[in-house]
């Protein structure tokens, strides 16, 4: 019997059904080399995580914005994976923040530091995911998948979500760049192909060429951009006109028009991510799982965001005309250190845990007789606690004991100030209570004439300056 004619019993799929007995038997990658090829690709997407999240909070369209924040989220647990595998292969000390070949520095510094959206999707969607997306098949269809069957699986996993991410990718570009845009890039485009054939390719499996590398984008370091941006859809983003917990709290009001205030809520989230992009960018020398989890809770949050968008469209309720502002994250991102901002997330997130918190909004859910209301407070509830234990394990572990870390949270909380004066008298915003016309759209479309009191409300600018810790994010 040999490998042509070899026969299982009773017809069994031989090798655990993980491959052929002629590909098991066919020479692969020595551990060396499939070590050498993980280093690569875990530089790959631990710079991909790196550019993601930095290009969160100065990103104008709020479609960008989350989906970054997934693909951030996904770069980063697959960064993860590879330092697992790594850490298995003989391979103490791992040298994992060392900088495969200087070429792919310059390649993702340039997407880094791009100026525009458009070089920017091109860079991340048509050069730096493909190229990643490439070297991982090329590394499946060379290693035996046999002996190496744990990065088999790695890299499987790894290329269905890329594959999601050139999906979205290609489509966003489709959209964003046009063909005079596309020539006009077309110097800088060829420098990051230039790149990748000097380092060899991605995967450093090519032989390099010998090609002169002179940056562009990256001349200069890039410099994180603090503030957050909005694009056209957000005509009043410093508007603080209505102040939905006054309102969500208030037992006088009915169910169903709070769940359109909690959708306002849940959209409004879109700064959370907005500020911790801030944390994360600018917090160095943590262990990778500090930002594995602090990106689980980035995505958490505008995925959050986007639960707001769905209600609204669900609903049939125009969601621009709902004064989404940005002032949380611009206040934090500009007047607090990372570590205070920290604080501060973590000070806000304890307040949401009574039953005055997240249990409450999801009975709010559930008496509203809205089931998606019902479903996305019950899976936010979720996601609340998670992120509570990512508090502890990242935060608190830092203090004495838990009562310090809420009392130094709530000292940095303290220190924002909001310049909502400031922003009515140059123009920013008058502050309107757009609440009343939202309210009567929304109820032509559930067939019901607005309740007076519902109608009426109107927490005053000056009730919000009296009360500053009512103004926190949705969590």
């Amino acid at each position: 019997m040999n490998l042509e004619t070899y026969t299982s019993y009773r017809g069994l799929p031989p090798i655990a059904g993980v491959c052929s007995m002629i590909e098991a038997a066919r020479p692969g990658l020595s551990v060396e080399e499939v070590v050498r090829r993980h280093k690569r690709h875990h530089y790959a997407l631990k710079r991909l995580h790196e550019i993601f999240t930095a290009r969160i909070t100065a990103e104008p369209i709020m479609e960008l914005k989350t989906a970054f924040s997934l693909h951030a989220h996904l770069c980063a647990e697959h960064v993860a994976a590879l330092r697992k595998r790594v850490a298995e292969m003989r391979e103490p000390p791992l040298h994992l923040d060392v900088v495969p070949d200087e070429h792919l520095a310059i390649f993702f510094d340039e997407i880094l530091g791009a100026p525009t959206t458009e070089e920017l999707v091109l860079g991340l969607y048509e050069k730096a995911l493909p190229a990643v997306e490439a070297g991982m098949q090329r590394f499946l269809q060379e290693t035996n998948h046999l002996a190496d069957h744990p990065s088999v699986r790695v890299y499987r996993f790894a290329l269905m979500e890329i594959a999601d991410m050139l999906k979205f990718g290609r489509q966003a570009v489709a959209c964003l760049v046009s063909p005079q845009q596309r020539q006009q890039f077309a110097g800088w485009l060829k420098l990051l192909d230039d790149c990748l054939a000097a380092a060899g390719g991605l995967d450093g499996t090519a032989q390099p060429q010998a090609i002169t590398i002179t940056r562009q984008h990256s001349a200069q370091p890039y410099r994180y951009d603090p503030v957050p941006k909005r694009d056209e859809r957000f005509p009043d983003p410093y508007n603080m006109g209505v102040n939905a917990e006054v309102f969500l709290y208030d037992p006088d009001y009915p169910p169903q028009a709070k769940v359109l205030m909690m959708f306002y809520k849940r959209i409004r989230e879109l700064d959370v991510p907005e500020m911790m992009a801030s944390i994360i960018t600018e917090t160095k020398g943590k262990p990778w799982e500090y930002y594995r989890d602090m990106t689980r809770q980035l995505w958490d949050e505008a995925r959050h965001a986007i639960m707001g968008e769905v209600g609204f469209a669900a609903l049939g309720v125009d969601w621009r005309k709902v004064m989404i502002n940005f002032t949380w994250s611009l206040g934090l991102n500009t007047q607090l250190k990372p570590w205070e901002r920290h604080a501060v997330l973590y000070f806000i997130e304890q307040g949401l845990m009574p039953k005055t918190g997240k249990r409450y909004e999801w009975e709010v859910g559930v008496a509203s007789q809205n089931p998606l209301a019902a479903l996305f407070q019950d899976y936010d509830w979720a996601d609340e606690v998670l992120h509570a234990r990512i508090g502890r394990e990242w935060y608190v572990n830092e203090f004495e004991n838990p009562a310090e870390a809420v009392r130094y949270g709530d000292e940095c909380w303290s220190k924002v100030l909001m310049n909502w004066n400031r922003w009515r008298e140059e123009g920013l915003t008058q502050h309107r209570n757009w609440w009343p016309d939202v309210y009567r759209e929304a109820c032509q479309r559930w067939g019901i004439e607005p309740d007076p009191k519902v109608l009426a409300y109107n927490v005053t600018y000056e009730k919000q300056r009296a009360d500053l810790k009512t103004l926190t994010p949705s969590g």
